[in-house]
């Protein structure tokens, strides 16, 4: 796919994965130290891991006709979490570049439409927002991992999880400097507020603000429904920057599931439902996926009920 105007910006619907290391962890009895998906691009067995857990979603894409955004199994592949599973810079570069090229060997003349999305997490706790950098220093920390993501052929990036404004501004302008798109993901918490206290309107407004408007589009993950649903304010303008969700299967907070050694996966009709009670409100949304705990029966549930509701 050349790089260009995304198709999910047009309004053509798309599914993404569920939670990618949720699945391995407890449905592939997979040893992810530090949540870290990319260090199974380390060897071919690994690697076939990978791509049996990207294949569901291929094939239920192609069941449901419609557009497939895949993220690179990169959400930990950045200098901090790299450090503690003994990687240098170069080797994160390696696998930034070859969790790109592994999703890009998904596309097929038969298959689904494919958006490659290079994935971006936080410098630090995908649930906690005691250890902030600035925009600027954002920037200059995530550049890296964005350089070679755009270099390596992916149509846009995406950073998930984050818990903070300034964290995704600083990736939207290292995005811009490597000329690709960026799509953030705010997660929040059982009130609707991002960790860091802040409404979820107010870290959408910052962002844009800080960066004339750069970002594609905004998500939200790592959030139950029942979360945000409230914190949507119909018809504000900053909710048509909403162009995507994944939820959590479970409506437990950060806190309990942090906790937990047992996966939550939740009703995947029940969370379907959900979706699609959220649709009135979230008009922009093309984007349809699910995060912690889902999986390709949630993601079949997710796209059937934002459907019915159309």
């Amino acid at each position: 796919m050349p790089r260009g105007r995304l198709p999910q910006l047009d309004g053509d619907l798309h599914i993404t994965d569920g939670g990618m290391e949720t699945t391995l962890i407890f449905h592939h009895g997979v040893d992810l130290p530090h949540f870290a998906s990319f260090d199974l691009l380390k060897d071919e067995a690994g690697r076939q891991l990978l791509r049996d857990y990207y294949a569901s979603y291929v094939d239920l894409a192609r069941e449901l006709g419609v557009g497939l955004l895949l993220d690179t199994p990169t959400w930990r592949a950045n200098r901090d979490w790299g450090a503690k599973l003994g990687y240098s810079e170069e080797a994160l570069e390696r696998v930034n570049r070859d969790g790109v090229q592994l999703v890009q060997e998904l596309r097929s003349d038969d298959g689904p439409p494919i958006v490659v999305s290079g994935c971006v997490g936080p410098r630090g706790d995908g649930y906690q927002a005691s250890s902030r950098m600035t925009t600027a220093e954002a920037t200059a920390y995530h550049a890296p991992q964005v350089e070679t993501l755009a270099s390596s052929g992916a149509d846009m990036v995406s950073v998930l999880t984050m818990t903070y404004a300034e964290e995704p501004a600083g990736v939207v302008h290292a995005g811009v400097a490597a000329g690709i798109p960026v799509a953030v993901s705010f997660t929040v918490e059982t009130d609707g507020r991002l960790p860091s206290g802040q409404p979820l309107r107010d870290a959408v407004e910052q962002v844009d603000a800080e960066t004339e408007g750069a970002a594609a589009y905004f998500m939200i993950n790592c959030a139950h429904p029942t979360h945000f649903a409230d914190a949507i304010g119909a018809g504000e303008p900053w909710v048509d920057r909403i162009g995507g969700l994944r939820a959590n299967a479970s409506a437990k907070s950060h806190a309990e599931l942090d906790e937990s050694d047992s996966l939550d996966d939740g009703d995947p009709a029940e969370l379907g439902a959900h979706y699609g009670e959220l649709r009135p409100s979230l008009p922009r949304v093309t984007v349809i996926g699910g995060c912690c705990g889902t999986d390709h029966r949630h993601i079949g549930e997710m796209y059937r009920g934002w459907s019915a509701a159309s």
